[in-house]
């Protein structure tokens, strides 16, 4: 009897056009329109203010809100908190809460494997951000189940695009009543769509590098690493094989000295009664913030 090979058919993928479209605006416009803008006319104090304002809050939204706490419920806190984190968040334009944590619950369950939705064993540059612009067979939601009973997260993501829309605005607003129409032009490049391009770089950095370059002294069941310095592109977040290790543990860097902006906020959060259950890994946990 002759038997019949099975053939599996390669997993198909296509382009998300209005992803792409959205991301290459945003890159032609940090690129080419931010040193246009300021060979002719210059960014002010003001500018750099709210660049490095928004960069801080909406990273911060992204690591504290989006993925220690609703993705891995590293800790508690109030709605009211967590509203405030997931508003911050979404000024990142890194997509909804819900659809963020479900694509990162996704990535721990079937790291380096086909359902990774930011796969590293496809190279630098899918695991960096063209997985952002292809649409994958493996998008569903059954990582989210949990979350569609939250009603903060569910709340943001019905209201994920005013939110993302408030964030660009507050700049331009903030450099009209400066400056006029060209501050408002300038603070709306540099700390609205400039700062975009750079904390979803900073992001995607975890996704690539984190995952291909660095150390493992916490496991090497997968690809993830310790990579110190993206720590300081993301607030704490570059030390990822223990992430991986201990996904629940509010801190990334579990030494004092380990640069973790997001874990020393969520503690000084729990000092004044904003949050609280701080989950911590038993290894390491006599280690201070």
């Amino acid at each position: 009897m002759t038997t019949i090979p099975i053939v599996r058919r390669p997993v198909a993928w296509e382009f998300h056009y209005p992803t792409t479209i959205l991301f290459s605006f945003v890159t032609i416009v940090t690129v080419v329109g931010l040193p246009t803008f300021a060979y002719f006319f210059g960014y002010t104090w003001i500018d750099w203010f709210l660049f490095g304002f928004l960069y801080f809050t909406s990273g911060l939204g992204i690591t504290v809100g989006y993925h220690r706490l609703v993705t891995h419920r590293s800790f508690s806190c109030p709605n009211w908190v967590k509203a405030g984190l997931l508003i911050a968040g979404g000024w990142a334009l890194e997509n909804s809460a819900m659809v963020w944590a479900n694509d990162h619950i996704r990535h721990h369950a079937q790291c380096d494997q086909e359902e990774d939705p930011y796969n590293a064993k496809r190279g630098f540059w899918f695991s960096h951000c063209g997985w952002l612009l292809l649409k994958g067979p493996h998008r569903h939601r059954k990582y989210a189940t949990r979350l569609f009973k939250d009603p903060v997260v569910m709340w943001q993501h019905r209201y994920y695009v005013p939110i993302v829309l408030s964030g660009l605005a507050l700049p331009l607003a903030v450099g009209l009543l400066a400056n006029g129409w060209i501050g408002g032009l300038g603070c709306f490049l540099l700390a609205g769509v400039g700062r975009l391009f750079f904390v979803l770089n900073g992001t995607f950095c975890i996704n690539s590098m984190c995952h291909l370059w660095g150390s493992q002294p916490h496991g090497q069941g997968d690809s993830s690493r310790d990579n110190w310095w993206v720590s300081l592109l993301t607030f704490g977040e570059g030390y990822h094989n223990y992430h991986h290790a201990f996904q629940s543990d509010y801190r990334n860097g579990p030494m004092w000295y380990n640069f973790d902006p997001s874990k020393w906020l969520i503690f000084n959060l729990s000092l004044f009664g904003l949050a609280s259950d701080l989950r911590r890994a038993s290894v390491g946990s006599e280690v201070s913030q």
